[in-house]
C-alpha cells in the first residue's frame, strides 16, 4: 500500500484510539455502579475492535477519496515514465558525418556539439563546421544530449542519376571541313619567342610587358598575305610556366620550337621538346638570331639529335628554318612551312552541332566579370549559347577577338574571348555546349556532387586511419596503467597532461616562427596556377614549412588582409594592385603585401622571406695575432717552427697538452639561406 496512505491511516487510527481510551475511563466509572449489566464482551470492547473508518463515516469517506486520488496519481506517473522512455528522441547518424550534419540531425546548433565535445580527448580548436567526426565522438555527443542512436548507411540507398555532359561521338567524315592550324611557340627564355610573334601579328606585346617576358597564355589569330590563317598560342617561355606550356601543347596541332643560334639547346628547350612528345605534336624548328656573327645553326641541329629531334638535313622529318625575329628575315618561310605541315596533317573539324572547346586562360575583368580565352574545337559558338566548363557555366553575352573587337560567331580553331560566366573556370577546363540553363545547372551540380563524394571517401579513409591510431594509443595507455593503483595512475596522468601542455605551447611558439603562411593573388588563372606549381616543388619543409592559405584571381582585397592577419601570413600579388585603403589596413594590422610584375622576382622575394624565418648560423672567424711573445726571458716578435715560446692567457682553468693548437677567433651570426631551389 502506498506509504502516504499508510501514514494517514496510522494517524487516524491513533486519533480514534485516543478517543476510545478517553471513553474507556468514563465507562469504568459507570461499570462500578452498573456491574450487574456486565457481560463476556462489553460494548466498549467491541467498539475498540472496530476499524477507525467504520466508527467515523466522514473519516472513512475522506480516506477512501484520498486513496483513490493517490492511486490515480501513481498511474499517471507510471504512464508518463513509460511514455518518456518510449518517446526518447532517435537521431539518425552515419560514420563520417560532419559537425554541421550532426547538429542538424539533433536539431541543435553547432555550438551545442562543440560544448558536448569539451573536456574530451578531441582537439576542439582544430574542428570546423565541415570537420568529420569519428564514431566515438558521434556517440559521445548523442549520449550527452540524452538521445537515442540510430546508425544508417552513408546515404547510399539512393543512387543519384549521372547528369554530366560529355563530348559527342566522332563526327561523320562527310561533315568535316578544313580548319586553321593551332600553333604553339615554345623554347627557352630570351630566345626570341615573343619577338617572333610580335613580327607576325604586327603588335608590340613585348614592349608592353615587364622585362620583355610574357606573363600568361594568350591566343591570337594571324592572317598571312596568302590568305591562310594560323592561330598562335603565345605560351610563356619561363621555366616557371612549364605546366601551362604542357596545357598549350594539349590543344595545339603544331609546335614551333625556337632555339637561339648563338646559345644552343638549354634546359627549357629540352622541357619544350618533352611537352611536344607527350602531346604527340609535330615540331618545326625555328633557329633564331641567325643575324648574329656568333650564330651557329648547324651546331644547334647537332645538339638536338641527342633529344630525338632530327632535322631534314640529317635524314629526319623536322623542318628547320633559319630566321631572325628581330629583323624579320625568313619569317614568311616559317609561316609557309607551318601551312605546308598543316596541309599534310589534313586538319579538319565539324562546324555543326553543340560547341566543344578548351579554356586557354581565365581572368576577372572589373567591367565584364569572369572572362575566358578559349579555342573552339568543334561546332560554332554564337551569342546566347549555354556553356559548361569545370564547375562553372555561362550564357554567352559577348564574344571578342584578340584585338577586343566584338564578333558574332567563332568557328573551329578560332581563339575567342567569352563573357557571361557565372563563376571563373580554370585554364585547361573542357568547354561543352548544352541545350538550356537548367541542364547547365544540373551538370554543374552533378560535378560538385561527384567531387564531394570523392572527398567523402578520402575523408573516411583518413578517419578510419585516425580511429585505428586512437585505438592503438588507448590500448597502449591501458597496458601502461593496467597494474597501478588508481591514485598512482591519476597522479601520473596529471603529470603527463601538465608536461604535454608545456610541450604544446613550446611547439606552438616554434611553429609560428618556422612556418610561412602565404596568400597568392594573380591577374589571371594561369599565372596563379603557375605560381602554385612552383610552390609544389618546395622541398625544405624541414627548415621552414610553407603553407598556402589561399589563392585566387583579382586585386588584393580586405578579406585577403584579414586572412593574412589571422594566419600571420604574407600576401604575394602578381600583376595585381592593392589600393591605398587596403595598404593602410594591412599596415595597421601588421600584414606584409608584396606586389611583383615578374614571376621570378616574386619567387626570389619568397626565398628571402623563407630565409628570414630560419635561425641564424654561427660562424667562427679566426683573428690570428697575440699581443706578446717570449723566448726564454727575451721579448721577441717572431717564433719560428721548432722554437719554444711562452704566452699567457686570462683563463686559469685551461690545461695544455702536447699537440694542442692555439687559435684566436671570433663568432659571428650569419643569416641562414633556404636550401629550396625552384629551378631557375
Amino acid at each position: 500500500m502506498n506509504q502516504k496512505i499508510l501514514k494517514l491511516e496510522n494517524l487516524l487510527r491513533f486519533h480514534t484510539v485516543f478517543r476510545q481510551l478517553h471513553s474507556l475511563g468514563q465507562r469504568r466509572m459507570l461499570a462500578q455502579w452498573n456491574h450487574v449489566f456486565s457481560s463476556a464482551y462489553p460494548v466498549w470492547t467491541a467498539q475498540l475492535c472496530i476499524r477507525p473508518w467504520q466508527t467515523d463515516p466522514l473519516i472513512g469517506v475522506v480516506l477512501s477519496q484520498y486513496r483513490l486520488l493517490v492511486t490515480k496519481k501513481e498511474e499517471r506517473s507510471q504512464k508518463s515514465q513509460s511514455f518518456s522512455t518510449k518517446s526518447k528522441k532517435e537521431v539518425e547518424v552515419w560514420i563520417g558525418m560532419t559537425i554541421e550534419e550532426l547538429a542538424r540531425a539533433m536539431k541543435k546548433d553547432i555550438d551545442y556539439v562543440y560544448e558536448a565535445l569539451m573536456n574530451t580527448a578531441i582537439d576542439i580548436d582544430s574542428l570546423e563546421a565541415h570537420s568529420r567526426l569519428d564514431e566515438v565522438w558521434i556517440k559521445e555527443v548523442v549520449k550527452k544530449a540524452g538521445m537515442k542512436l540510430k546508425w544508417s548507411k552513408l546515404k547510399q540507398d539512393k543512387v543519384r542519376e549521372n547528369k554530366d555532359a560529355v563530348r559527342r561521338p566522332q563526327a561523320d567524315p562527310a561533315l568535316l571541313t578544313p580548319r586553321s592550324p593551332v600553333v604553339t611557340i615554345m623554347g627557352h627564355v630570351d630566345h626570341g619567342k615573343t619577338t617572333l610573334l610580335d613580327k607576325l601579328r604586327k603588335t608590340q606585346v613585348a614592349a608592353m610587358e615587364a622585362g620583355g617576358i610574357t606573363q600568361h597564355i594568350g591566343a591570337f589569330l594571324v592572317s598571312l598575305p596568302s590568305g591562310e590563317k594560323i592561330t598562335f598560342l603565345d605560351t610563356p617561355g619561363h621555366a616557371a610556366f612549364s605546366a601551362m606550356r604542357a596545357r598549350g601543347a594539349q590543344v595545339t596541332d603544331i609546335v614551333v620550337l625556337v632555339v637561339a643560334a648563338d646559345d644552343g639547346v638549354m634546359k627549357q628547350t629540352v622541357e619544350s621538346i618533352q611537352h611536344a612528345k607527350d602531346a604527340q605534336v609535330p615540331v618545326i624548328l625555328a633557329i633564331n638570331k641567325c643575324d648574329k656573327a656568333e650564330a651557329e645553326p648547324e651546331k644547334v641541329k647537332k645538339e638536338l639529335l641527342a633529344y630525338d629531334v632530327v632535322c631534314e638535313d640529317y635524314g629526319g622529318d623536322v623542318q628547320a628554318v633559319h630566321i631572325s625575329a628581330l629583323t624579320g628575315d625568313n619569317l614568311m618561310a616559317l609561316a609557309e612551312a607551318t601551312i605546308a605541315l598543316a596541309e599534310m596533317l589534313e586538319l579538319k573539324a565539324d562546324p555543326t552541332g553543340p560547341v566543344e572547346g578548351t579554356v586557354i586562360e581565365s581572368f576577372t575583368d572589373k567591367g565584364r566579370g569572369p572572362v575566358t580565352t578559349a579555342i573552339i574545337q568543334r561546332g560554332t559558338l554564337r551569342k546566347g549559347s549555354i556553356l559548361v566548363a569545370g564547375k562553372s557555366w555561362a550564357k554567352v553575352r559577348l564574344m571578342f577577338d584578340e584585338n577586343g573587337k566584338t564578333i558574332h560567331e567563332a568557328c573551329p580553331s578560332m581563339p575567342v574571348g567569352i563573357v557571361g560566366w557565372r563563376d571563373l573556370p580554370s585554364a585547361g577546363d573542357e568547354i561543352l555546349e548544352v541545350e538550356s540553363e537548367p541542364r547547365a545547372r544540373a551538370v554543374v551540380d552533378w560535378r560538385k556532387y561527384e567531387r564531394e563524394q570523392e572527398k567523402n571517401k578520402e575523408d573516411l579513409k583518413i578517419i578510419e586511419e585516425k580511429r585505428k591510431e586512437h585505438q592503438e594509443a588507448h590500448q597502449k595507455a591501458r597496458e601502461k596503467y593496467g597494474n597501478m593503483h588508481w591514485k598512482e595512475r591519476s597522479f601520473l596522468k596529471y603529470q603527463e597532461k601538465k608536461e604535454q601542455k608545456h610541450l604544446q605551447s613550446k611547439e606552438k611558439e616554434e611553429k609560428d616562427s618556422h612556418v610561412l603562411p602565404i596568400i597568392i593573388k594573380g591577374d589571371v588563372d594561369g599565372s596563379v596556377e603557375a605560381i602554385v606549381n612552383i610552390m609544389d616543388t618546395y622541398d625544405a619543409s624541414h627548415e621552414c614549412k610553407l603553407e598556402l592559405v589561399h589563392f585566387g584571381v583579382g586585386d588584393v582585397s580586405e578579406n585577403d588582409v584579414n586572412l593574412a592577419e589571422t594566419f600571420r601570413g604574407v600576401i604575394y600579388g602578381f600583376n595585381v594592385n592593392a589600393g591605398n585603403v587596403i595598404q593602410k589596413s594591412a599596415a595597421k594590422k601588421g600584414v606584409k603585401i608584396k606586389l611583383h610584375k615578374i614571376i621570378y622576382h616574386l619567387i626570389e622575394d619568397l626565398q628571402e622571406e623563407l630565409s628570414s624565418r630560419l635561425p641564424c648560423t654561427v660562424e667562427e672567424h679566426p683573428i690570428g695575432s697575440l699581443t706578446s711573445l717570449k723566448h726564454h726571458k727575451d721579448d721577441i716578435s717572431v717564433i719560428k717552427t721548432g722554437m719554444d715560446c711562452g704566452l699567457s692567457l686570462s683563463e686559469e682553468k685551461i690545461e695544455f697538452k702536447v699537440g694542442d693548437e692555439i687559435v684566436c677567433y671570433e663568432e659571428k651570426e650569419v643569416p641562414a639561406k633556404t636550401s629550396w631551389d625552384p629551378g631557375f
